[in-house]
């Protein structure tokens, strides 16, 4: 892959149609674009911003994901733990991530804001000092997760087994307390 493109921005492109051209793109904007279902195989995303973007079912073999923002996107279903993990970092604000896996990716610093995470698998995941800032977690997997000094207190609807998964330091509010004791199947009131 030789193509270099820079600075640029693309608006309401549907790449289901015409597939966005293999290269690594660094400081570019994908506003309103529709990528459901496409191949990104192999292409090299840095400092990019994802904004108002449906990328669900999108193929993520070896593809670079560098410092990357997503902001009211559309993820369903994505298998991020096929990305190239070097150098693998980016943020969600106002996202919908349902069905889509991080399995065994280090994702230290990882912030997710308002983002809805159902069924989402983080199982073996590195997510020490990452922030789940107002998200919610339905039905999502934490297996033998690293969660160390994460921010749960705004989250909601998650499940964590505490003997399963390292949660030193983690942060949690009072009333998420009822997903660490879930599977004693006990009641919790306030």
């Amino acid at each position: 892959m030789s193509e270099y493109i820079a600075e640029l921005t693309f608006k309401k492109e549907d790449f289901t149609l015409r597939a966005l051209q293999k290269a690594e793109y660094e400081n570019c904007k994908f506003i309103d674009c529709n990528f459901s279902s496409s191949d990104l195989s192999g292409i090299k995303f840095l400092d990019c911003e994802f904004i108002s973007c449906n990328l669900s079912l999108a193929t993520l073999t070896k593809t670079s994901l560098n410092d990357i923002t997503f902001s009211d996107c559309k993820m369903l279903g994505l298998r991020f733990e096929n990305c190239n993990d070097f150098g693998l970092a980016f943020n969600f604000d106002h996202c919908k991530l349902d069905h889509s896996s991080f399995y065994k990716l280090k994702l230290k610093k990882t912030h997710f804001k308002n983002t809805q995470l159902h069924e989402v698998d983080f199982s073996e995941c590195d997510l020490a000092n990452s922030t789940f800032d107002n998200c919610d977690l339905l039905s999502a997997t934490f297996d033998r997760t690293i969660l160390e000094k994460a921010d749960f207190r705004t989250a909601y609807n998650y499940s964590i087994d505490p003997d399963n998964n390292r949660i030193k330091k983690a942060r949690f509010s009072k009333s998420g307390l009822a997903g660490l004791l879930h599977k004693y199947d006990i009641q919790v009131s306030e």
